[in-house]
């Protein structure tokens, strides 16, 4: 067991156990592609590297602007592994909410997925030190490309040859949210993320065989309690969709074994599964809701699930799935009881969240203009 204590010092355990054990995979243009621990870990010190030569350090923040994708992984541990934060923010969010959020971080270091959320960086005024983007697709539509940096140039740099600078007690994400009074903050330590994640791991006895899916953006704090920091502990697989759109069909074909989601997420597969039941009343209909009422004794319950409770898995991508976990607001009845009668008992993870008013803060010197030297 390693004596780790931050999150960056976690990923270079795992890359010194197993370096070439598969860490994440991401789908691109139908293709899973492979990250190794080992190649995780040199990307994350060629963007650290980057940043550290514009001015990035302990207390920093990073704003990152995207969808799940590995350089939004990548950028977060390269934030924390010279001491500083990531403050996430979901693509989805309604924009004059997010602006107004946004405009409270006043980070000098910005990343956006593609020419959308660079758009919503700039409106907001981030990004005056480092202003990088993910996927550069339309990015001739900009009318201002000064000073924009691709993350490809990023990680070309010299990798950061320091050890991880972060310390338990510090903060590894700043989230930020409209709240009725005005701006709110959370904070999340490694020391808090560790803890968090260690639980979950002994409880649901997580290893490193598992299987996940990070089919949501990283901007809510279960995702980085639950998800992130388990991944680093257990050393499992972290699997990350081709887009937001193909996130159910990237599911079928994975079949992850470990599912992290919230009420909205098991409540649109319940309903795109009810949508496609046979009609009510007809002789399929009656013989799927007898097989999930787990009528017939045991091979009544044999017949059902070789007949309609595993072939609806499998179209769900739930046929390998052992630990479905729920963050945040249970489900409503109907979608546990779809789920419960396919033999999934989803399992609810509280994630304490604890907002509070934002506080004026100094605007950091490398928000006014020079970046410091390295």
């Amino acid at each position: 067991m390693s004596d780790a204590t931050t999150l960056p010092a976690w990923l270079a355990h795992q890359a010194r156990q197993r370096p070439h054990g598969i860490a994440l995979r991401h789908k691109r243009l139908g293709i899973w592609q492979a990250y190794t621990w080992a190649e995780v870990e040199a990307e994350v010190l060629a963007l650290a590297g980057s940043l550290r030569a514009r001015g990035f350090g302990a207390g920093a923040q990073l704003a990152i602007l995207s969808g799940p994708r590995p350089e939004a992984l990548f950028a977060t541990l390269a934030a924390q592994w010279l001491g500083g934060a990531a403050a996430l923010f979901d693509p989805q969010e309604e924009l004059a909410a997010q602006l107004a959020a946004l405009r409270e971080v006043r980070a000098g270091f910005a990343l956006a997925e593609g020419v959308t959320e660079l758009q919503r960086l700039r409106a907001a005024g981030l990004g005056s030190v480092l202003l990088a983007y993910a996927d550069g697709r339309g990015l001739a539509a900009l009318d201002e490309r000064a000073g924009l940096q691709g993350y490809a140039e990023l990680v070309a740099a010299e990798p950061h040859g320091v050890a991880p600078q972060a310390q338990p007690g510090e903060s590894a994400f700043v989230f930020y949210r409209q709240g009725a009074e005005g701006i709110e903050r959370q904070d999340l330590s490694h020391a808090e993320l560790l803890g968090e994640g260690r639980r979950l791991v002994a409880a649901e006895g997580l290893g490193a065989g598992e299987e996940a899916l990070a089919a949501r953006a990283f901007a809510a704090s279960g995702q980085a309690r639950y998800l992130l920091a388990p991944w680093l502990l257990a050393g499992f697989r972290l699997n990350f969709p081709e887009r937001l759109e193909t996130r159910d069909r990237d599911r079928r074909e994975l079949g992850p074994t470990l599912v992290l989601g919230t009420r909205e997420t098991y409540g649109r597969l319940y309903a795109w599964a009810s949508q496609r039941l046979p009609l009510p009343g007809s002789a399929s209909r009656r013989l799927v809701d007898w097989a999930l009422a787990g009528q017939g004794g045991p091979l009544g319950r044999l017949l059902g699930d070789l007949l309609v409770r595993r072939p609806l898995c499998d179209v769900l991508g739930f046929s390998r799935t052992r630990v479905p976990l729920l963050i945040g607001a249970p489900l409503d009845e109907p979608a546990r009881l779809f789920f419960a009668a396919l033999g999934i008992e989803v399992r609810n993870w509280a994630a304490p969240e604890r907002w509070q008013d934002c506080q004026p803060q100094a605007t950091p010197a490398w928000h006014l203009g020079q970046p410091q030297t390295a």
